[in-house]
C-alpha cells in the first residue's frame, strides 16, 4: 500500500528555529570579522589586554660623585615585607603561600621590625576579618635592606614575601647635606612612587639625576604562560645622568667633623664654612650648623637656605684684607708710615678701634693691620678716596652674585649713601656679602691677582654611554689687583698669625705657614640694633695655606658661640681651621714648609764608664742628660746601645745610691716611663702631651715608696692657656658718640 504524505510541523518549526539561529550566529561572526568590534568594544584590543602583559622596568636615579668618583649618593636596593594571608594564595600546592601560624609570625617579625608583637599580630588578625589577600606593615616594614631581608629569609616562615624596590641612600650620613639635598618617593596621580629631588643639588638637578623607566611587553595564555615563538617587545630603562661634583670627600669629611666637635661644644646659632681651591675657584668643601642626616632628615628645621650661597652677613674685619688690598694697588700704602690709633672723627659719626676706642698709641700701619685696627681703615680711606675704593669693591665681586652652579644665590647689599657708611664698609661693617662672595674675592688674593669663578658641579656624565654633557672648566672672574700687590697683601697677613702683635696668633699651624684674617662682626637684632653682651657677635677667619703660594682657601664663622668666661670668640673659629687646614694640606701631598733637618746621633754603650764622664761628653755633642742615682759608674741607660737619638734629647743614666728627682718640665710620656723603669720609682702620669707640673720639686731625694704625680699638657693647651693670660679680650661694640650702632660701630678683637 502506498503511503499517505504528512506534513510534520513540529519538524518544520524546529528546522525553521535552527536555521534562524545559524543565520543569526552566521550574521554575527560575519559582523564581527567584517568590523572587527563586538558589542561596541574592540576584540582585539580586549584580546591584547586579557593576553599581553607589561612588566616595568624601573630607571635608576643618578649618582652624585665627589671629584674623585666617590658616592655622595646613589640608589639602592631595598625591600618591602608583606604578608599573604589568602588561603587561595596555596591552593592544591603542597608549600605553604600564605601565614599558617600567626603566633610565630608576629613574634619574628616584631623583632627584626622593630615593632611590638601585639602591633605585628594586630595587623594580621585585622587582614583576616577583613578578607584581606594580604598586608603591610607601614614604615617599619618598608626599606629593608638586603642583608636583613636574608636573615628574614632563614625564619622560612610562610606567606612572607618581599618586594623588591629602590631607595636614595647617602652613605656618608651628614655630609654637605644644605648642598647636596636630598630625595624622597613621592605618589604621582597614577598612584605610582616616584623618587622626586626635594632640596638642594637634589632638586635643582632633578631632571637631570631622574631617568626614564622602560618596559617589556609579552603574550602569555590563559593560564599566564609565556606564548611559544613569542617574542617580547623591550623598551629599555634610560638612567638618569651621574652628576660629580669638586668636593673632596676627604676634606669634607674633616671639615664636617670639626663643626660637629665645635658645634658640641659651643653649641653656636651659626656655623659656616667653605674650603676653596683658589687656583681654579673649584668648591672642596662646604658645610654649616645646624645640619640634618638626608637618610633620616633628623635635624632638618625650616633652614633650608644654603647659608654660604643664600645668606647675607655683615663680614666683619675680614673686609679690611681688600681695602688694603684696594690701597696698595693705587700705591696708597706706607706699613711704615704712622698715625694715632683709637678713634676717628667723620662729621658727627666717630668710630674706634675694637679696645674700648683707647687704641694702642702712635703706631704704623701695618702694625694697625695686625692688631686689626678700624682707625687705620679710616686713614686708608682717605688716601684711596671713597669714589676709587667702591670701584675696588665692585671689582672683587661685592654686591652681586658670583654666578655659582646653585640656585637662589643672594647678592649682599653695599651701603654708600653717607660717608660714614662707605666708612664702615672698610672694615665690614653695615654692608652686607655672602660668604662665597669673601671666598671669590680671596682667590684674588692668592691666585697672583686674578679672580676665579666658584662652581661645585664638575661634569655630568651618561652612565651609560660615557657621554659628558656638561663640563666646567676655571673661569676668571676678572682681575682686580695685580700680581704684586696680591704677593703683598698675603705677606701683610701673613704677618697677623707670625707678628707679635697679629690677631690671627691662634690660627698658626704646626707645618705650614697661614696668611689670614680673623673678623669679629655685630650681629643686628630683632629690634633693629647691634646685639650686646659677651659672645653675640659673627666671629670669622679668612684664611689661606701655605702663605706663600696659597694651595687651599677657607672661610670659617662661627655666630654666637657659648663662650667660657675664660676664652675668646676666636678659638672656637681656629678649632675648626687649624685641623681642617692642616689635615687638609697634608690629604692633597703639600709638602710641609716648617719642617727642619735635625741632627741625630747614635747612642753608644755607657755601662761601667763614670757617669760625670759620660754627661760631660754627651753635653758636648748637643744631648741632654739625667744621672739618676749619687754618681759613679753608669749602671743602665736610655736609649739603649745602638739607638738613633735627636740634638737636644734626653739621655738617663742610672748608677747607684737615692735618687733625687730632676725637673720634668717638657718630659714626653715616653722619657718618663724610661725614668720610671730605670730608677724604681711609681709615677702616676695624668693627661696627654708633655709634662707641665709635678707634685714633688726637683731636687728632692726619693726615699720612699710615695708616687710621684706628673702633669701631662699637649701643645695646643699650652698655647691656648698661654693666649688666655693676655691682654686680649672681646670686642666692645662702638657706636657713633650720642647713639646705638648702625653700621659704624666697632668690631674684631683677634
Amino acid at each position: 500500500m502506498k503511503k499517505k504524505f504528512r506534513f510534520q510541523w513540529g519538524a518544520f518549526l524546529l528546522f525553521l528555529l535552527f536555521a534562524g539561529l545559524f543565520f543569526i550566529l552566521l550574521t554575527r561572526i560575519v559582523t564581527i570579522q567584517a568590523t572587527g568590534q563586538a558589542e561596541g568594544q574592540e576584540l582585539a584590543a580586549k584580546a591584547a589586554a586579557r593576553y599581553s602583559q607589561e612588566e616595568h622596568l624601573k630607571a635608576e636615579r643618578g649618582k652624585i660623585l665627589d671629584r674623585n668618583g666617590d658616592v655622595i649618593a646613589e640608589d639602592t636596593l631595598t625591600y618591602k615585607l608583606v604578608a599573604v594571608l589568602d588561603e587561595s594564595a596555596t591552593g592544591n600546592s603542597k608549600t605553604q603561600r600564605h601565614v599558617t601560624d600567626y603566633d610565630k609570625t608576629a613574634s619574628a617579625l616584631s623583632e627584626y621590625l622593630g615593632i611590638s608583637y601585639e602591633s605585628v599580630r594586630e595587623t594580621l588578625q585585622n587582614g583576616v576579618n577583613n578578607e584581606r589577600y594580604q598586608v603591610e606593615f607601614g614604615t617599619a616594614g618598608r626599606e629593608i635592606s638586603h642583608t636583613k631581608m636574608l636573615e628574614m629569609e632563614e625564619e622560612k616562615l610562610p606567606g612572607i614575601l618581599f618586594v623588591q624596590n629602590l631607595k636614595r641612600l647617602y652613605p656618608n650620613g651628614i655630609f654637605a647635606s644644605h648642598l647636596v639635598g636630598f630625595a624622597m618617593k613621592e605618589e604621582l596621580e597614577d598612584g605610582t612612587l616616584k623618587t622626586k629631588g626635594k632640596m638642594g643639588l637634589e632638586s635643582t638637578y632633578d631632571e637631570v639625576l631622574t631617568g626614564t623607566d622602560g618596559k617589556m611587553v609579552f603574550n602569555t595564555d590563559n593560564w599566564g604562560f609565556l606564548l611559544p615563538n613569542d617574542e617580547a617587545v623591550v623598551e629599555e630603562a634610560i638612567n638618569g645622568s651621574n652628576v660629580r661634583l669638586t668636593l673632596d670627600r676627604t676634606l669634607q669629611n674633616f671639615l664636617e667633623d670639626a663643626m660637629s666637635s665645635v658645634q658640641e661644644e659651643y653649641s653656636p646659632t651659626r656655623m659656616i664654612a667653605v674650603i676653596a681651591d683658589p687656583k681654579t675657584g673649584e668648591i672642596l668643601a662646604m658645610s654649616q650648623r645646624p645640619t640634618f642626616n638626608p637618610n633620616t632628615r633628623e635635624g632638618l628645621s625650616e633652614n633650608w637656605l644654603n647659608e654660604s650661597i643664600e645668606l647675607t652677613i655683615e663680614p666683619g674685619s675680614p673686609m679690611k684684607v681688600f681695602t688694603l688690598a684696594s690701597a696698595i694697588e693705587e700705591g696708597k700704602w706706607d706699613p711704615n708710615a704712622w698715625y694715632e690709633s683709637g678713634t676717628y672723627k667723620l662729621g658727627p659719626d666717630t668710630i674706634g678701634d675694637h679696645n674700648g676706642r683707647k687704641g694702642w698709641g702712635s703706631i704704623t700701619f701695618l702694625e694697625g693691620f695686625q692688631r686689626s685696627s678700624n682707625v687705620s681703615m679710616a686713614y686708608l680711606l682717605e688716601r684711596i678716596g671713597p669714589e676709587r675704593f667702591r670701584q675696588y669693591i665692585d671689582a672683587f665681586g661685592f654686591g652681586q652674585k658670583t654666578g655659582i652652579d646653585l640656585p637662589n644665590e643672594a647678592s649682599g647689599k653695599l651701603l654708600d649713601q653717607y660717608a660714614s657708611e662707605t666708612l664702615t664698609l672698610t672694615y665690614g661693617q653695615g654692608s652686607t656679602v655672602t660668604p662665597i662672595q669673601m671666598v671669590q674675592a680671596a682667590t684674588a688674593i692668592a691666585n697672583g691677582g686674578e679672580m676665579m669663578k666658584p662652581y661645585v658641579i664638575d661634569e655630568i656624565v651618561n652612565p651609560e654611554t660615557g657621554e659628558v654633557t656638561t663640563k666646567n672648566e676655571p673661569e676668571s672672574a676678572g682681575q682686580p689687583i695685580s700680581a704684586e700687590t696680591a704677593a703683598e697683601v698675603l705677606e701683610v697677613m701673613a704677618s697677623t698669625v707670625t707678628g707679635e702683635v697679629g690677631s690671627a696668633q691662634g690660627f698658626a699651624l704646626q707645618d705650614y705657614t697661614v696668611a689670614g684674617k680673623t673678623g669679629t662682626a655685630e650681629i643686628p637684632g630683632p629690634n633693629g640694633k647691634y646685639m650686646r653682651g659677651n659672645g653675640n657677635f659673627l666671629y670669622s677667619f679668612l684664611g689661606m695655606a701655605p702663605a706663600d703660594d696659597p694651595e687651599l682657601l677657607m672661610y670659617v664663622a662661627v655666630q654666637q658661640p657659648n663662650l667660657p668666661p675664660t676664652e675668646y670668640g676666636s678659638i672656637p673659629v681656629s678649632k675648626v681651621f687649624k685641623p681642617v687646614m692642616e689635615n687638609g694640606l697634608k690629604h692633597l701631598n703639600i709638602e710641609p714648609e716648617n719642617i727642619e733637618e735635625v741632627r741625630t746621633i747614635e747612642i753608644a754603650d755607657y755601662s761601667g764608664r763614670p757617669s760625670g764622664e759620660v754627661a760631660r761628653e754627651l753635653t758636648e755633642a748637643g744631648m741632654q742628660t739625667v744621672v739618676i742615682g749619687e754618681g759613679g759608674s753608669v749602671e743602665t741607660q736610655y736609649p739603649a746601645n745602638g739607638q738613633q737619638m735627636v740634638e737636644n734629647g734626653t739621655i738617663i743614666l742610672r748608677t747607684a745610691g737615692a735618687v733625687q728627682l730632676p725637673d720634668f718640665t717638657g718630659w714626653s710620656k715616653r722619657e718618663l716611663l724610661a725614668f720610671q723603669s730605670l730608677s724604681g720609682l711609681s709615677l702616676e702620669i695624668a693627661g696627654e702631651g708633655y709634662a707641665s707640673g709635678q707634685s714633688l720639686s726637683a731636687g728632692t731625694i726619693i726615699t720612699n715608696g710615695e708616687p710621684i704625680v706628673i702633669q701631662l699638657q699637649t701643645p695646643e693647651d699650652a698655647y691656648k692657656n698661654q693666649m688666655l693670660d693676655g691682654p686680649e679680650g672681646d670686642p666692645e661694640s662702638l657706636a657713633p658718640e650720642g647713639e646705638e650702632a648702625e653700621g659704624t660701630g666697632s668690631e674684631d678683637n683677634e
